[in-house]
């Protein structure tokens, strides 16, 4: 069912109020996003309002990934990138490829399939934990690897799914053609960096010529959504296009030193878009946990497959941490044991994620165990380790305990 304007205002409403619950409850908000939505797709008379890959990539997507790619300041993420780009491209092809061989062998899935769930689930979109940051005060470089690792490896698994996907259909129709899946490769990434850089220069340029801060966050906003469209129109990433333009955005214009926008419009648009986040955060888990309740796990197989890709997820994730970790463990870029426990436990599987599973063609072999693995992982990591993380933290001495 679509979302019409009366849904929309009645998802909000509940958002709202599962917001303040929430806060006196002393619950990470998303999970109680998530819960609520599973409540209301089991209580009669259940809602029918579902996830969908338009609804995902039209609404939700843009506005996450540009806010929070406007905040991350560049000098500081220069310092971190090596450690960054580890955990992100390395990281989600190990990650997949545990995650894969898990599903093949040990579900005993095809594997193209376990292919395609291991590339679309490798990507970490840890918004809980960041929302326990700023409730809690925490920020740091802790705060800078999860957030940067997860803009990037989102993207890298976009492109990733893309091939994966190419290859699939490759096989089934009986040739594997390597090399135009290496330039596939190589466009959807440099393509999507490109048509961020260039919609982000663009809008820093149109944003110079007013001093009308309504204006200029309407001139953000056009570089969210319009990257990302035109992006994928033109058939390369519009997840790497959307953060590209947010860095350029936020490091040259807003956050940065230089005069694009008055001081007042740095302001607005900064809580506009911390605004805009906080009703798509409470829109896709209010509807990752209605979608769930709508799956009929029992359908799609053996309940043991939905654990094994539970399982395979969390330790697709450890295996990637901590190995990767230990390469710099002699380097001035360490990462504390205590923060890969963080960077482990607190890699969440989010929207990302669910948007690939439902951007699988209709007629995929396969796609309804596919998709239901994915919500049943996600809604996992949202969950059970969305609500231990606050636990974590408090364990591993990130902020004193309560009284």
């Amino acid at each position: 069912m679509e979302l019409t304007l009366s849904r929309i205002v009645g998802l909000l409403v509940v958002a709202i109020i599962v917001a303040i619950v929430s806060r006196r409850l002393r619950l990470p908000y998303t999970v109680g996003l998530v819960v609520t939505g599973l409540s209301l797709a089991l209580a009669p008379p259940a809602a029918d309002i579902n996830l969908t890959y338009d609804v995902v990539f039209d609404v939700i997507l843009p506005p996450l990934l540009f806010e929070a790619a406007l905040s991350i300041p560049w000098a500081e993420w220069r310092r971190d990138a090596p450690v960054v780009l580890m955990l992100a491209v390395p990281g989600v092809v190990i990650s997949a490829t545990v995650v894969a061989a898990g599903m093949a062998y040990g579900a005993g899935w095809p594997v193209s399939s376990a292919v395609l769930f291991g590339v679309l689930i490798a990507a970490t979109d840890p918004v809980s934990v960041i929302a326990v940051f700023k409730e809690t005060g925490i920020k740091g470089r802790l705060r800078l690897l999860a957030e940067s690792e997860s803009l990037l490896n989102d993207g890298v698994a976009a492109v990733l799914f893309v091939i994966a996907l190419g290859w699939t259909q490759a096989m089934d129709h009986g040739s594997q053609p390597a090399a135009r899946l290496a330039q596939q490769i190589a466009v959807t990434s440099a393509g999507g960096l490109a048509v961020g850089l260039a919609c982000g220069a663009l809008a820093i340029a149109v944003a110079g010529r007013t001093s009308d801060h309504l204006v200029e966050t309407a001139v953000t906003a056009v570089a969210a959504y319009g990257s990302f469209q035109l992006a994928q129109r033109l058939h390369v990433s519009g997840v790497l296009a959307t953060v590209t333009a947010g860095l350029l955005m936020g490091n040259l214009a807003i956050v940065g030193q230089r005069d694009t926008f008055l001081l007042r419009g740095r302001e607005f648009v900064l809580a506009f878009w911390e605004f805009a986040a906080f009703i798509a955060n409470s829109f896709v888990f209010l509807l990752i946990g209605l979608t769930v309740g709508h799956l009929r796990l029992t359908g799609t197989g053996p309940l043991s497959s939905l654990a094994a890709a539970i399982g395979c997820a969390v330790l697709g994730r450890a295996l990637t941490v901590y190995p990767l970790s230990l390469i710099f463990c002699r380097s001035r870029w360490a990462i504390p044991l205590r923060d890969q426990h963080i960077l482990w436990w607190g890699g969440l599987r989010g929207a990302v994620a669910l948007a690939l599973a439902l951007a699988l063609p209709p007629d995929l072999p396969g796609r309804r165990e596919i998709v239901t693995a994915a919500f049943a992982a996600v809604a996992f990591s949202v969950i059970v380790q969305g609500l231990t993380v606050p636990v974590l933290l408090r364990v591993l001495g990130f902020f004193p305990k309560r009284p």
